[in-house]
């Protein structure tokens, strides 16, 4: 096992996601039932945004980009987790939120699971955890 007391590096604490436009993004967080904790203006006229999932320590900062750089979508590689992903893929699209047409299910130690895309188009995966 490494030794972390040589790097100091314990956890991860933020995911960071450019984002084109803050406002929109962190509605769209909310509306999926994250809670913004940080929203504080830095230089330039710049702001620093991070929202949270209601039980989570890490989260998503929801940054600028940087000046002169487009936001293309990515794939985050971020994952979310719920107990009942029908529900959740249910209740998502019932709310608008550009969800996969159906839940994925591979079978065997792969849980079921879905992507979500946000409005600069990033993809999160939705899996079921039990």
């Amino acid at each position: 096992m490494a030794d972390t007391a040589a790097t100091g590096i314990r956890r991860i604490s933020l995911v960071c996601v450019p984002t084109p436009d803050q406002d929109k993004a962190i509605g769209f967080y909310e509306s999926i039932g994250f809670e913004k904790r940080t929203d504080t203006p830095f230089g330039g006229g710049y702001r620093w945004v991070e929202v949270y999932p209601p039980e989570g320590t890490a989260g998503i900062a929801l940054a600028p980009p940087r000046p002169g750089t487009e936001v293309r979508p990515v794939e985050t590689g971020i994952t979310l987790t719920t107990s009942d992903i029908d529900a959740t893929h249910a209740a998502l699209k019932s709310r608008g939120v550009d969800v996969d047409a159906e839940v994925s299910r591979m079978g065997g130690p792969v849980p079921p699971m879905f992507w979500l895309r946000d409005p600069a188009g990033h993809s999160l995966m939705v899996v079921e955890q039990r």
